[in-house]
């Protein structure tokens, strides 16, 4: 069976995240749209997908959440660039307090190359709606105890 895999046109994985992908905030002035994803080789048995966009390199517990899409369906494959979130798909809070869909990079200036890694998940089971109430943090654990498979593209980026 081939492997899971996710890709992205936006940018090549490893390379410097487009400056379309990077926030237009906090001093920070990119464009702030997600990249068009997609992902192929569906595991067996998958019920459902999640998608978390996260910086492991952010200086605070856990890294950053740049955007959490939980309940996508198994017939959905991609996300268009800057495409809207739409029903049974549920954009949870990240870490811009309160802030819900795709927040671009933004690292501190200063504190070298952060990593940016958007992962799919093919999951188990359909998750409980209560879920998108979690933290971040806790929405990633429900998340990876009912994966299958994960699959990862990534790029970088530092001010």
């Amino acid at each position: 069976m081939l492997d899971f895999t996710i890709s992205t046109t936006s940018f090549n994985n490893g390379d410097i995240l487009p400056m379309e992908q990077v926030l237009n905030a906090h001093g920070c002035t990119g464009s702030n749209i997600s990249p068009d994803l997609k992902w192929e080789n569906i595991p067996q048995n998958t019920k459902e997908f999640a998608l978390i966009v996260h910086d492991p390199d952010a200086p605070v517990q856990n890294g950053w959440y740049h955007w959490i899409v939980l309940n996508i369906p198994v017939s959905k494959t991609s996300f268009k660039k800057g495409e809207k979130i739409n029903s049974p798909m549920v954009e949870t809070g990240t870490s811009f307090t309160d802030v819900k869909g795709y927040g671009g990079a933004c690292p501190p200036i200063g504190h070298g190359i952060h990593h940016y890694n958007f992962t799919i998940y093919a999951l188990n089971e359909i998750l409980d709606k209560s879920t998108s109430l979690l933290s971040p943090f806790e929405i990633e654990k429900k998340v990876k105890a009912h994966t299958i498979k994960s699959a990862t593209v990534s790029a970088i980026y530092q001010r």
